[in-house]
């Protein structure tokens, strides 16, 4: 298998229900086949190596509808989970993925599998909830889960224990990382079983940290719903002489949403993101730059990623929440204490702002509601297609279906030499380093 090469079930051997075309130019949608592809490095630098070694480009598989499918529609059983932390969007797309089993295919039985993985281990007690277009018809206004959440993993055999003894032929997982190497360990207990059970992830994180793809659902909303509490802040700073307002917002291993709240409400004099390392004291260090733009403009805005400045901790965490992910320490009311200690004396009004579970709960912007039921629908038509291990996405501004074991080798942090970094700090005036 090449290494973006998507696993089947089996051969389809049913006409997808979808009327659609199989030619070109009569101004009707045509099936997808699969051997439609797309190139994943659009670079130049690629182009030409691939001219001149001979070599076949690296491609990935095009979303979308197929003309023949592996299951029998009105014989299937869907299920879908979501898991891990709340974010923008989640109801959407479980929305997105009722509708489509529902009217696109005609699948009838779709069951909800409560408060994560702990839905599919029957020792909880949870037991399923019966999932129709009338029942999901209005979730999409609504923040948070429709179905619950939890965090932490459940017995692999299990859960496909579960899977089985209920017929349920596809399972949807709607998560961020740890949620998507979950349900992949599910896809290869199913395959040692020889079960024609397909698993699809769709990637929620509110970091925006899935490596490969371009962006998760709910990190526009998330910045979004920031801008106005960054605009508010400066307010806040610039109503009190040498003002100081520090914002927290989300962020455990990546400052997307930190980096482009700032770039979205250009008040931030500083952006603080887990990638960059930068020291307190000293002439070039952070403190002292604050002192600079007091002097200057006699306010200043901060915006601090939760996992930014973990080093500064003389004492590192090694207490792990239920995903297996490190507690940060609080970087927030560390540097509020530590800015206090450097300025006591001095008339400084410092306001420290943490907004961080209103924003993760709120219902998805406009954009993100589009976003959330085009990833929906292409993960029910290759869920439907007898596609397995894969995650419906978007690359290169293309949705394409990307196998689960790719996109989880690493998260996807901000390039401190890349350009969108470069726009940061142009928009804030910051210095380009405070090691």
């Amino acid at each position: 298998m090449g290494k973006f090469q998507i696993e089947n079930l089996g051969t389809p051997h049913y006409k997808s229900p979808l009327k659609l075309s199989t030619v070109k130019g009569d101004n009707i949608f045509d099936f997808v086949s699969d051997a439609d592809r797309l190139v994943f490095d659009l670079s130049m630098e690629y182009y030409n190596h691939c001219l001149k070694t001979g070599e076949a480009p690296l491609c990935l598989e095009k979303a979308g509808p197929r003309q023949d499918i592996f299951f029998d529609a009105q014989k299937t059983t869907a299920a879908i989970v979501t898991c891990g932390g709340l974010c923008p969007g989640i109801n959407n797309v479980i929305r997105g993925v009722v509708m489509g089993l529902h009217y696109f295919y005609g699948v009838k039985k779709i069951l909800g599998i409560p408060y994560g993985y702990e839905g599919l281990n029957p020792e909880k007690g949870h037991g399923f909830v019966e999932l129709t277009p009338d029942k999901v018809k209005d979730i999409h206004q609504f923040g948070g889960t429709f179905l619950g959440s939890s965090r932490g993993s459940q017995d692999v055999s299990k859960m496909v224990d579960t899977l089985q003894a209920n017929n349920i032929d596809i399972l949807f997982a709607i998560g961020g990382d740890g949620t998507l190497k979950g349900v992949d360990a599910i896809g290869q207990e199913i395959q040692k079983r020889d079960a024609k059970i397909s698993v699809v992830g769709i990637p929620k994180t509110i970091d925006n940290d899935i490596d490969l793809i371009d962006e998760s659902f709910g990190f526009e909303t998330a910045f979004d719903v920031a801008s106005p509490i960054l605009r508010d802040a400066h307010n806040e700073a610039t109503g009190a002489f040498n003002g100081i307002s520090m914002v927290k917002l989300m962020g455990r291993d990546s400052g997307f949403i930190a980096a482009s709240a700032a770039l979205a409400m250009p008040v931030v004099n500083f952006v603080l993101v887990p990638e960059m390392d930068f020291s307190l004291e000293g002439e070039k260090g952070f403190l002292k730059a604050l002192e600079q733009r007091l002097e200057l403009k006699r306010h200043a805005v901060i915006v601090v990623a939760e996992g930014a400045g973990q080093h500064l901790f003389q004492e590192k965490s090694g207490v792990k929440d239920a995903s297996g992910n490190v507690k940060h320490k609080d970087i927030g009311l560390f540097l509020k204490e530590k800015i206090g200690e450097h300025f006591k004396g001095s008339s400084v009004t410092i306001k420290y702002i943490d907004p961080s579970y209103i924003i993760r709960s709120a219902p998805a912007n406009s954009s993100d509601s589009v976003y959330c039921s085009r990833l929906a629908y292409h993960a029910v038509h290759g869920a439907m297609a007898g596609k397995t291990r894969f995650v419906s996405s978007k690359v290169n501004n293309k949705y394409v279906y990307v196998p689960i074991t790719e996109v989880t080798q690493k998260r996807k942090k901000i390039d401190m030499e890349g350009e969108f970094w470069f726009s940061v700090l142009q928009s804030t005036g910051q210095p380009f380093s405070w090691a």
